[in-house]
């Protein structure tokens, strides 16, 4: 286990460069062409640090583990990333979102949650024989993500009354390079992180469900982490939040679409009370930027979300012992 240790604390500092790369390769794109952060973050950097899971969930269902390592994998990392690095990220500095965020994207994030609990709970509202997200409802869900890409086309072409920044030091090349060694280096080191992880919750003999809500999903969410909270040290707080709430749409729709449509996921219904605390945590997060100064998780909410997901921790080992 010692070396599994070791290769995890390597595997951590190097994700945090490899963070720093893809942050400043992303900023610098949208500075250059006229694009905002948070539409780069819904995009560049929410989809690509979504590869982890993306990675994890593939091999799962081309090896037949395609239950609760899967869903386990999906609502856990969203969980993950909307009540610890949020929570984290505004702890470092109040997070300040554009007023299309709160409209529209974290809407949709809370709609994918919605619509993967009713497509998984087929006994208890079709009353089928068995609960599963199959290849149709996966064929939904990519039909539904290409929808949404439509519509980040869209919100591009409307952010094109921006001024190009003619000052931009790094031509677009080495623009480019930044970002894919960024983006490569958070996928390698995430894979590294998870295997090594899943290794040492084996070893202390763990269920795949607890594996795959804790060790897994805050495993393939580390990219997510590091680049929000190198984003957000930084200032750029729409592409922190923006990379989330991309990686959270993008963890539904696309990869537990491209993973029912590989084999159908078979559903456990203790999911419902993961899904329903990502439902809450979503809810609260639209609450906090209609209230007070809109537009702004203030770093009394971000504790708030950050001590939830403590005690949603705490309650899932507590369930396992």
């Amino acid at each position: 286990m010692i070396t599994q240790i070791i290769l995890l604390i390597i595997g951590l500092v190097l994700l945090i460069k490899g963070a720093d790369w893809l942050v400043s390769g992303s900023s610098s794109i949208a500075r250059k062409y006229g694009v905002s952060e948070l539409i780069i973050g819904l995009t560049v950097v929410g989809f690509g640090t979504s590869m982890p899971e993306f990675i994890v969930n593939v091999i799962a269902s081309i090896n037949g583990d395609a239950g609760e390592i899967v869903i386990g994998n999906i609502i856990g990392s969203n969980i993950f990333n909307l009540f610890f690095i949020i929570g984290i990220a505004g702890l470092i500095t109040p997070l300040v979102v554009q007023g299309s965020t709160i409209r529209k994207e974290i809407t949709i994030s809370l709609a994918a949650i919605v619509l993967l609990l009713i497509l998984a709970n087929d006994n208890l509202l079709y009353k089928a024989d068995k609960d599963v997200i199959g290849r149709i409802d996966g064929l939904l869900l990519l039909i539904l993500f290409g929808g949404f890409l439509l519509y980040i086309f869209k919100s591009m072409k409307a952010d094109r009354h921006l001024k190009f920044e003619a000052s931009t030091r790094l031509n677009s090349g080495k623009v480019i390079l930044l970002v894919v060694i960024g983006l490569a280096s958070l996928i390698i080191e995430g894979k590294l992180i998870v295997d090594n992880a899943v290794k040492i919750a084996e070893t202390l003999n763990v269920s795949h469900q607890l594996i795959g809500l804790t060790i897994v999903s805050a495993g393939t969410s580390l990219p997510e982490l590091a680049t929000s909270l190198v984003a957000a040290r930084k200032g750029n707080t729409d592409l922190a939040v923006g990379n989330i709430i991309g990686s959270n749409i993008f963890n539904i729709l696309f990869i537990l679409g491209a993973s029912a449509l590989i084999r159908p996921v078979s559903y456990n219904l203790v999911f419902n009370l993961d899904g329903m605390v990502l439902v809450l945590g979503t809810m609260f997060l639209l609450v906090t930027l209609f209230t007070g100064k809109k537009g702004k998780v203030d770093r009394w909410e971000a504790a708030v979300l950050l001590t939830s997901y403590i005690g949603y921790v705490i309650y899932l080992i507590t369930m396992e012992i």
